[in-house]
């Protein structure tokens, strides 16, 4: 089902695999052991095609018995197949609820079971009671069991053969809470499903059928005792065509739905900025040389919305959530973050507000003009906004605290801005025009357009590269 060769991994000048190979089998529970720091969450990282390889490959074979990279050191990267995983830290949003949360797992694997399905594994594991609730809300041992429940679902549903990658699942699990993973452990194996865990537990070791130890850098194998009785699993689900760029789509927007941070922290400072415009300049005259100064005015509300920070960021980084999408998603989840997070329904309206409201209403001929025209260049600031948000999760995902000053990248989409104060000033003073000259309005809209992608491009595929 795995295959990985060669692996060599690197955390700073720390050598933590070198040289690894290993596989893993159809059907068979593999423990990963050794002492804190040994590599056993790098290792299985690396499964999932989270981390970089300094040197080797990842393989995973696919339902349709192909074999697929999902990560090498050349640098190629692919969605892995569709699998069950529980990072070491849940990986989940407190904003979520059980329910969501165990449904998007089902979800991105392609599985869409029945409500009496869901009912019955949550009851299962003593979770039923609380699948209204948010992650939030729940007590640590409780939000154990979910994220080693949400790893474990999408094999137990399935009827072709899945991975399920566990990083420490008995941590924090109670007696019962670990006698049931072990048996669902040994179920899922005998359904045909393979499964890599990482533990120290020696009650999930013994009922595993191989163990690797890590151990300076090298894994040594031994054979397992393949201990414990299987459990009862649900019967096999509706099997769906696997959605994990909607299913993400689909979260965030339900996220932002519930408790709109993103919306209201970033309207807040842009309408601060119109006010204090109007209160500095009050109307302007579109005749006089300040029409530069306007221009620069009407969009600084949205550009102060394409640049804030998005809720989507912080939202990723609580418990690892963003590196549980990222290993489901691939090399997409990067672009598709930066498409969430950036500011796409804000800056046309709060352009035409700006508008207004710096100018007051009139029914001029030349003003009507520029109502027809104000949409261009508030929409190429939705370019300048999913660069910003490139950059914020650029910067997000740095480990020093003194690489916070990467931020100051964000002062690159100035550039863009300028060009399209330019092109506003000009449709203000003198008309649309379609001229493609320096200077001219689509021209210079063409540029910022321009510029905004290609800080986004850098921001998104450089720290893949």
């Amino acid at each position: 089902m795995i295959q990985a060769a060669g692996i060599e991994v690197h955390r700073g000048p720390r050598m933590v695999l070198k040289g690894v190979d290993f596989h893993i089998g159809q059907g068979e529970v593999v423990a990963l052991t050794g002492a804190n720091g040994s590599g056993k969450t790098t290792l299985l990282e690396v499964c999932a095609g989270i981390l970089s390889l300094t040197s080797g490959s990842v393989i995973w074979r696919t339902d349709a018995d192909e074999e697929r990279v999902v990560r090498d050191s050349d640098g190629r990267r692919s969605e892995p197949p569709p699998m069950g995983l529980t990072l070491q830290s849940n990986g989940m949003c407190g904003e979520e609820t059980v329910e969501e949360r165990l449904r998007a797992s089902l979800s991105v694997s392609g599985r869409s079971p029945d409500e009496n399905a869901v009912s019955q594994v949550l009851s299962e594991w003593r979770l039923e009671h609380r699948r209204a609730d948010r992650v939030s809300q729940l007590s640590g041992g409780q939000r154990r069991r979910l994220a080693v429940l949400c790893g474990l679902v999408p094999a137990a549903f399935s009827k072709g053969p899945r991975v399920v990658l566990l990083d420490e699942p008995s941590e924090g699990l109670d007696e019962s809470g670990r006698a049931l993973l072990t048996g669902w452990l040994r179920a899922i194996a005998q359904d045909g499903h393979s499964v890599l865990v990482a533990t120290h537990d020696e009650g999930v070791v013994r009922c595993a059928d191989r163990v690797l130890v890590v151990q300076d850098s090298l894994l040594m194998e031994s054979p397992g005792l393949s201990e414990g009785k299987p459990s009862k699993l649900p019967k096999p689900s509706q099997s769906v065509e696997p959605s994990t760029n909607g299913s993400l789509i689909r979260w965030a927007i339900r996220m932002e739905a519930r408790n709109p941070v993103d919306t209201i922290g970033r309207a807040t400072p842009a309408l601060v900025a119109l006010l204090l415009a109007y209160a500095l300049v009050g109307e302007v005259d579109l005749g006089h040389a300040g029409s530069d100064l306007l221009a620069a005015l009407i969009l600084v509300p949205a550009f102060i919305t394409a640049v804030v920070s998005p809720a989507l960021v912080r939202r990723l980084a609580e418990d690892d959530c963003g590196r549980w999408w990222n290993a489901m998603l691939g090399p997409t989840a990067r672009p598709t973050y930066s498409l969430i997070g950036a500011s796409l329904i804000l800056p046309l309206p709060l352009t035409y507000l700006s508008w207004f409201v710096l100018t007051g209403s009139t029914d001029s001929t030349s003003e009507s003009e520029v109502l027809l025209w104000l949409w261009l260049p508030a929409v190429v600031m939705i370019d300048v906004a999913a660069a910003a948000a490139a950059l914020h999760l650029l910067v997000a995902d740095l480990r020093r605290a003194s690489a916070a000053a990467a931020s100051l990248l964000l002062l690159v989409l100035v550039w863009p801005f300028l060009q399209l104060t330019d092109a506003l000033s000009v449709i203000m003073t003198d008309g649309m025009s379609f001229g493609l000259g320096m200077g001219e309005p689509l021209m210079s809209c063409i540029i910022a357009s321009l510029i905004s992608i290609l800080v986004w491009a850098v921001a998104i595929y450089l720290p893949d590269a």
